[in-house]
């Protein structure tokens, strides 16, 4: 007889989730770079083009990494990525801090060997980051159910986001205004939590209620005699079951054959997916104890051997497993990479500048500029931006779940708001003329992405299945590394076409500024940047809205035809699993 799994909220389940939230908000680190980036450009002598360059170096690491660490995980499960989340941000964060410490001579120019070392560390503290996360959410989102996924997603996501602000909040708190102290205090800890991952962090299997249709490696799960699945299946529509030559003629291969659908593959809540017309068992299919259940919910039960056979999907829709090749030949792919591409890479912009915009904001027109002021300006954005982040990834995933469950809508729905808050960030960054304002604009961002990475991975589960979740969402998180160098570069290079040699050097002085590169004309410093950036969120918004009128519709379609499940019920719990509409 088959045991029950871990209750919802039971302890293993918990765990998991609470050891994930802290390896999560380790990993997300490279959020803030602004906190110590125009330090580490002052000592070293660095252009702000030249800083977006290592900074970009971590989101390379980050982003590009995906595809990897999520075949890891799926394949090998996540005690190989928190060994390797350890060694590259303990090695990637103590790299920047002795080459910071090192320092260099005045009139001294940083070589493009250790320029290249800054950005290779920085990159190592983008896979050890990524690394971490991977093994965080793939764990989180095999540990529950559909009903609850969004949430506890969101959850975990929301450490990642607020991991900006607990850092610098700490190295506030323990070393202020020393960011040697700093870097070292993110080394450290951000490779520690790992350790505790390695032991806590798995994924905790779901039971039978929850576990509908789920499955490992590639297989159906055996059911147990005491496992009997019931369906409620109200439309007319009928998947055709086509036994083994074997099995024709033998009437205890099949008894009785009914019509209903078989058991589809890597679905971890049939209740919330769809079942498609033409599925094909292979030759070696047999079903046994199948019977038929009315539509007065009489009893069917499903029985497979093991090994179990696999189904072939005749017809490809949302709900279907896909990775690799058939992921690329998706339209919905290439429409959430753009997407991603488009609104994280305004995030990125901004998070990895802002610590220069609150610099170039406070010293326009301020003849008493102070270092240590300017840095607090600088540090309470990166705690907007980070607090926010956090804030958002939590809000998204209620919001989610609320849109799917209550209003009957897809969750694709909610791009569509993600990009409304990106286009009123930037409209609102593009009105701040002075520091005391800039809040609102870094609130704001910080909520639009936060919201962004809260949705699109459970998105993701929804269009491309659960079974190669990581993978899948790894080769959708490479987007953000085109929008994210194009948009931070432009503003890299905006910023320093303000900050001429010679040309400003009177009015830095007369600011009191020192003789590093800081541009000192507030706003006209990167404004131009913010256009662009404005006009990429309109393409994301538009992109969002046909996005989820294609989800609609694709639902809509499948109720005509008839083509899905509506209730599914669990014989012991007595609870339906949900309601597909």
């Amino acid at each position: 007889m088959a045991e029950p799994g871990p209750s919802l909220f039971g302890l293993s389940r918990l765990t998991t989730l609470v050891s994930s939230l802290v390896v999560a908000l380790s990993s997300g680190t490279n959020y803030v770079v602004s906190a110590y980036a125009p330090q580490l450009g002052s000592r070293l002598h660095l252009t702000h083009t030249q800083l977006n360059f290592i900074a970009l170096g971590g989101n390379i690491g980050v982003y590009t990494s995906g595809p990897f660490w999520g075949k890891l995980v799926d394949a090998r499960g996540p005690r190989p990525l928190l060994v390797g989340a350890f060694v590259f941000l303990l090695s990637g964060y103590l790299g920047i801090r002795s080459l910071y410490d090192a320092g260099l001579d005045d009139g001294e120019r940083l070589s493009q060997l250790h320029i290249g070392l800054l950005i290779l560390c920085s990159f190592f503290t983008g896979l050890g980051g990524n690394a971490g996360l991977a093994s965080a959410i793939n764990s989180t989102a095999k540990s529950f159910p559909d009903r609850a996924r969004a949430i506890v997603v969101g959850i975990v996501m929301s450490g990642f986001g607020l991991s900006a602000f607990f850092f610098s909040s700490i190295s506030h708190l323990l070393f202020p205004g020393n960011t040697s102290g700093f870097l070292l205090v993110l080394a450290l800890g951000t490779a520690l939590p790992m350790i505790l991952g390695f032991f806590f962090v798995r994924p905790v299997p779901l039971s039978p209620a929850d576990a509908s249709y789920a499955v490992e490696q590639g297989e159906y799960e055996p059911l147990s005699a005491a496992d009997p699945t019931s369906f409620e299946n109200p439309n007319t529509s009928h998947t055709h079951l086509i036994p083994s030559s074997d099995d024709e003629g033998d009437e205890d291969s099949l008894a009785p054959s009914f019509p209903d659908p078989p058991r589809p593959r890597r679905h971890s809540d049939l209740s919330r997916k769809h079942l498609h017309d033409s599925v094909e068992l292979s030759p070696s299919a047999s079903l046994i104890g199948f019977q038929h259940r009315s539509r007065s919910r009489s009893m069917s039960m499903v029985r497979a051997p093991n090994p179990v056979p696999k189904l072939e999907k005749i017809v490809e829709g949302r709900g279907v497993d896909i990775t690799a090749w058939d992921l690329c030949k998706s339209g919905d792919f290439w429409i959430m990479c753009c997407v991603n591409m488009l609104l994280s890479g305004t995030g990125l912009m901004y998070i990895n500048n802002v610590g220069s915009i609150a610099q170039a904001l406070f010293a326009k027109g301020n003849p008493a500029y102070d270092e240590v002021e300017a840095s607090v300006w600088q540090a309470a954005q990166v705690s907007t931006v980070s607090l926010m982040n956090f804030s958002g990834r939590i809000l998204i995933g209620f919001t989610a779940d609320f849109v799917k469950s209550r209003l009957q809508r897809p969750r694709s729905y909610c791009l569509t708001l993600v990009a409304g808050l990106f286009i009123l960030s930037q409209a609102i960054m593009l009105s701040v003329e002075d520091v005391q304002s800039l809040w609102l604009a870094s609130a704001l961002l910080g909520l639009a992405y936060g919201s962004l990475f809260g949705v699109m991975p459970t998105i993701s589960i929804e269009w491309f299945g659960l079974s190669h979740f990581s993978e899948n969402w790894g080769y959708i998180s490479i987007s953000p590394v085109v929008g994210g160098n194009l948009f931070s570069l432009v503003f890299g290079h905006n910023l320093d076409s303000h900050d001429a040699p010679g040309a400003s050097e009177v009015a830095r002085a007369d600011a009191g500024l020192p003789s590093s590169h800081q541009c000192i004309e507030g706003r006209e410093c990167y404004v131009a940047s913010l256009y662009v950036t404005l006009f990429a969120c309109f393409i994301a918004l538009g992109l969002a809205i046909w996005a989820g009128q294609r989800d609609w519709k694709d639902r809509r379609d499948r109720v005509l035809r008839g083509d899905h499940m509506e209730e599914v019920i669990w014989e012991g719990g007595g609870e339906a699993a949900g309601t597909e509409n």
